[in-house]
């Protein structure tokens, strides 16, 4: 499968630029690593699927700069939509059987989040899908690499591979573990159509200490994962988690987070108890207000 949708030329040049210089991706090594670089794309890239469909250009354009990050229109868009999801069984070891739980998910992704664009009255449309089985690559990355999983702005479609994900990840059977992991990337997305991204990796680039750095790619991180868990509690009706399914999706959390002994410039998605904790703040709050971590401040993203 192909990535269905390519942007204009001229931004998709820009975006090479702002991805070259800070990364979105998960890298995962042993089911333990997160994102460090910037890359995606792939030869197997799937339909934009979904029911979720553009949302029309209404009364608030696209934020940018600075309001982009603190003050985002879909900030005040309140609690998430709680749309069906019946997620079907996933036998781990199955591609077949992960495309089409991903693919499941990645709807119910959809339908989300373009009611709550529609809400904010930013238009939105649905990344494309890259669920690749066999090696490729993409505008961000070659595939399979260090990451089981990875969003590419530069074609706007999220990536992951439906074997190499679960050897990543050590053969994990929770399924709800593979959702909070596609609902991050597709958080990455929500993003940058929301027009944080934008500003957010102009910031970065101009920072020349690599803590710097890294405090700005901890802010998307975290921030990725609070919209990932306000997916998850939105759902979660349909996509019923107890309390097994929670702990193993907040244990992932804090497994794919920072080494407590990595230096400054290597700090990109925050601690154990930090990961987990803003993960659990999207899943009970449920709400893109609660998910602000530009408005935090840098030491108490590091406690």
């Amino acid at each position: 499968m192909t990535p269905t949708r390519r942007r204009a030329a001229l931004y998709a040049a820009l975006c090479v630029l702002v991805l070259a210089l800070s990364g979105l991706a998960w890298t995962a090594s042993s089911g333990n690593g997160r994102p460090d670089g910037e890359e995606a794309t792939e030869a197997g890239a799937g339909p934009k699927g979904g029911s979720g469909s553009p949302t029309q250009q209404a009364d608030t354009q696209r934020p940018s700069g600075a309001r982009a990050l603190v003050t985002n229109p879909l900030y005040s868009t309140g609690r998430l939509s709680p749309l069906p999801c019946p997620a079907p069984d996933l036998e781990v070891d199955d591609p077949g059987s992960m495309e089409r739980f991903l693919t499941t998910v990645a709807d119910c992704l959809d339908d989300t989040w373009s009611a709550q664009f529609a809400k904010a009255g930013i238009s939105f449309e649905p990344p494309g899908r890259g669920f690749w089985t066999e090696p490729g690559t993409s505008p961000c990355r070659d595939y399979p690499s260090s990451a089981g999983a990875f969003y590419c702005r530069t074609d706007q479609t999220v990536y992951i591979g439906t074997a190499d994900v679960a050897e990543k990840w050590g053969g994990e059977e929770n399924s709800a573990v593979y959702a909070s992991l596609l609902a991050h990337e597709y958080a990455h997305h929500v993003q940058g159509e929301a027009g944080l991204l934008e500003y957010y990796h102009e910031q970065r680039r101009r920072e020349d200490d690599p803590a710097e750095q890294s405090a700005w790619t901890r802010k998307s991180e975290l921030q990725a994962n609070c919209l990932s868990g306000a997916f998850l509690g939105a759902v979660e009706v349909s996509y019923p988690l107890d309390d097994a399914d929670r702990e193993a999706v907040l244990e992932d959390a804090a497994a794919t987070a920072d080494e407590e002994d990595a230096p400054p410039g290597e700090r990109t998605h925050g601690n154990p108890d930090n990961s987990r904790l803003w993960l659990h703040t999207g899943m009970e709050k449920q709400a893109p207000g609660a998910c602000n971590t530009w408005a935090v401040s840098n030491d108490e993203l590091l406690r």
